[in-house]
C-alpha cells in the first residue's frame, strides 16, 4: 500500500462551511471560494484548516494541507472527555461536558465534525453564542486544547 493511500485511510476529512466569496476587480467580479475543514483520525488527533481559491476543490486541498501541519491531541478519559469546559473565542461559546458511555455524541452540526473527527464517542454540547458555523468549529478546538488530563 502507497503512503498516499494510507494517510487517506488514517484521516477523516469533514467539509464544514463553503463560503462564495467575491472581489471587485476592473474587468468584474472574481469569484473564488472559502473553505473550512475538520481532520481528524478518530483516535484523539484533530485539526481544522481554512482554504482559499478560486474553485471548491483546490480550496479544500488547501485547507485539508492546513488542517494535517496544525493538528493537537485531546485527552480523552474512555470515549468521552476528562472534564467539563465552557470557553468563549470571539463571539462564539461553546460548552462541553462529559457524558456516560452509550450516550453519543449530543451535538450540533459544527461541533458534531470537531467531536467526531476527534474520536470522542461520548459527550454533551451546546453552542451558546453565534450560530457562524466556522467561528464554533474554532471554539471547539480551542475548548478541546484546554482539557486537561484527570489524575
Amino acid at each position: 500500500m502507497s503512503d498516499k493511500n494510507r494517510e487517506l485511510q488514517e484521516f477523516v476529512e469533514k467539509v464544514v462551511q463553503v463560503n462564495r466569496v467575491s472581489k471587485k476587480t476592473k474587468g468584474g467580479n472574481r469569484f473564488g471560494f472559502s473553505v473550512v475543514v475538520v481532520v481528524g483520525d478518530k483516535k484523539g488527533r484533530v485539526g481544522v484548516g481554512l482554504g482559499q481559491a478560486p474553485d471548491v476543490t483546490s480550496a479544500v486541498k488547501k485547507a485539508v494541507t492546513y488542517a494535517k501541519k496544525h493538528l493537537i491531541l485531546v485527552p480523552l478519559r474512555g470515549t468521552t472527555i476528562p472534564h467539563s469546559i465552557r470557553i468563549k473565542v470571539g463571539a462564539a461559546e461553546v460548552l462541553l461536558k462529559p457524558a456516560p458511555v452509550g450516550s453519543g455524541v449530543i451535538a450540533g452540526g459544527a461541533v458534531r465534525a470537531v467531536v467526531d473527527a476527534a474520536g470522542i464517542r461520548d459527550v454533551s454540547s451546546k453552542v451558546l453564542g453565534t450560530k457562524n458555523q466556522a467561528s464554533n468549529v474554532y471554539a471547539t478546538l480551542e475548548a478541546l486544547r484546554n482539557l486537561r488530563k484527570r489524575a
